[in-house]
């Protein structure tokens, strides 16, 4: 029996979250329906320029991503601590770039009325800016608006209604660091694994990609959550990974098969920071069974506690 997503999202247990969302029509999401020929290429791009946007409203940090033909791979962080030093105008504007909303709010945030509003309105504003708030740290609230906006414009294009999703969102609680590095890595690989592409860096529309490219550069991706180094007290905030190690981590694991899949990393490529060059890189400038081994929530001991009891019974 399927668990209630406030049962799978939980912040006493992490912040971190991997959901992905599958398009429920035969008809792909993105990619070229064989039967009729056409191309839904372009649709890739809607995604990503969309769960961009999202980020930079909610405070929900995108850790990875992957769009693929007939379905998305997001990892998340909540950023709770963010939403709630956000002053009542910040909610507000940040809001109405989602949303018109009301004509209160509109008002208490346009210089020429704010000073006009009587107490009980402001308070009214404050009330509705709690609100605010809670949604914008909500995972479900930052899938919704992504899926709704993306089906609502597949229908138009495609000149129907219905479902275009199949169903909610899948969400896997990840609950340590080693967890959190597997599962980017697991769906920076995607387009690899899929044969879509043979390198990490050739991975369009994906989080490895656009990392690779703002590296090149000696900076990393602003709507991003960085990769912030070694974890330490005096940490910037971000991601417990150095940029190179990551980086070095997905290239090493898509050089392995994965049971199912038949695309790789070919053995024949050279390194990979050699390849995109970034061997000389200026580092300190910048600060398998995913989806199937596991269900709701990823951990180290989860996986020890699987393999011990797959030993035991062989």
């Amino acid at each position: 029996m399927s668990r209630p997503r406030k049962a799978l999202i939980n912040l006493a247990d992490t912040p971190y979250y991997h959901c992905v969302s599958r398009c429920v029509r035969r008809a792909y999401l993105c990619g070229k329906d064989e039967i009729t020929g056409k191309s839904y290429e372009h649709r890739r791009q809607w995604v990503e320029d969309r769960l961009l946007f999202l980020a930079e409203v909610f405070c929900v940090d995108v850790c990875a991503y992957a769009v693929m033909s007939n379905h998305t791979h997001v990892v998340l962080r909540i950023n709770k601590q963010k939403a709630d030093a956000l002053s009542v105008k910040d909610i507000i504007r940040r809001w109405h770039r989602l949303y018109k909303g009301m004509l209160l709010s509109q008002r208490y945030i346009d210089p020429a009325q704010c000073n006009s509003l009587t107490e009980a309105e402001i308070e009214t504003v404050t009330s509705l800016a709690e609100i605010y708030r809670q949604r914008l740290y909500d995972i479900s609230w930052f899938m919704r608006l992504l899926n709704e906006f993306i089906a609502r414009r597949a229908n138009k294009e495609d000149e129907c209604t219905g479902h275009f999703w199949e169903g909610r969102f899948k969400s896997q609680a990840l609950l340590d660091e080693a967890s959190l590095a597997a599962c980017m890595a697991y769906v920076d690989l995607n387009p690899v694994r899929a044969c879509l592409a043979d390198k990490p860096e050739t991975s369009a529309h994906t989080s490895i990609q656009k990392r690779i490219k703002a590296a090149r550069s000696n900076r990393q991706p602003e709507q991003l959550l960085p990769l912030a180094g070694n974890p330490s007290n005096n940490m910037p905030d971000g991601l417990p990974f150095r940029v190179e190690d990551y980086i070095q981590l997905v290239e090493l694991s898509g050089r392995h098969f994965h049971p199912g899949r038949n695309g790789k990393i070919d053995d024949s490529a050279s390194p990979i920071l050699l390849r995109v060059g970034l061997e000389q890189c200026d580092w300190n400038k910048m600060v398998t069974g995913i989806e199937t081994a596991f269900k709701s929530s990823v951990s180290v001991q989860k996986s020890t506690n699987q393999r011990k009891k797959h030993a035991g019974s062989g």
